[in-house]
């Protein structure tokens, strides 16, 4: 063999060693066999886990009742909130009914959508003339006034007087209701015509629930 011949065949063979030195071995190409540095375990030991976690379960709602608190207001009382009648809740009428006594029967009717009580007698007074009507017989107390309930109605008797020459003819009549209190009231007037008003014997009975306990009275 020369010696051209012989030098490239030494070069060929040194190539190819240097060749399987530089490449990967069968290990590292598989990726097996290496551990890994103490820097990847700490890594993958840090990582947060994707693992789903079970939600805490809702508390469902209390089923028992609270308590009940004092409000302070009130009343066990179901008539506690019923006020006296005024000419504001009623309508009025009065109709002639001994005409030689001048005795007339006094009407109200509760118009409003409420109860209210009636108090005492009415207060009436004669057209111009002065003062009002004389009371007669007694009324029930407060807490003893009876109710009137929407539509219904209570009555008075009003007694002008025989004529004696001493008193005075009125063509009307005004009235107002007793509320025992401080209450500015707007007088409910009625006709009376020809009454003969006596200013000693004019009188009006307190309210009632019927007529004619009214005009007996």
């Amino acid at each position: 063999m020369s010696t051209v011949r012989r030098a490239a065949v030494v070069l060929t063979a040194v190539s190819a060693l240097a060749l399987t030195a530089c490449g990967p071995s069968q290990d590292d190409a598989s990726g097996g066999g290496k551990t890994p540095g103490p820097g990847a375990s700490a890594s993958a030991s840090a990582s947060p886990s994707t693992a789903p976690t079970a939600s805490a379960k809702p508390t469902p709602p209390s089923t028992t009742a609270p308590a009940p608190t004092a409000t302070g207001g009130g009343s066990t009382d179901p008539d506690y909130d019923v006020f006296p009648c005024s000419t504001f809740d009623v309508k009025f009428t009065a109709s002639l009914a001994e005409p030689t006594t001048g005795s007339y029967l006094l009407k109200v009717t509760n118009k409003s959508t409420k109860p209210c009580r009636v108090l005492g007698h009415p207060v009436v007074t004669f057209g111009d003339l002065d003062g009002q009507a004389t009371q007669r017989g007694t009324a029930p107390g407060i807490e003893d006034a009876f109710k009137l309930a929407p539509g219904e109605s209570a009555y008075a008797g009003l007694m002008g007087g025989a004529h004696d020459g001493k008193g005075r003819t009125v063509d009307w009549i005004a009235m107002t209701m007793d509320t025992s209190s401080d209450l500015v009231q707007t007088p409910l007037k009625a006709p009376t015509p020809g009454l003969y008003v006596s200013p000693d014997k004019n009188s009006v009975t307190p309210w009632v629930t019927n007529a004619e306990d009214a005009l007996s009275l």
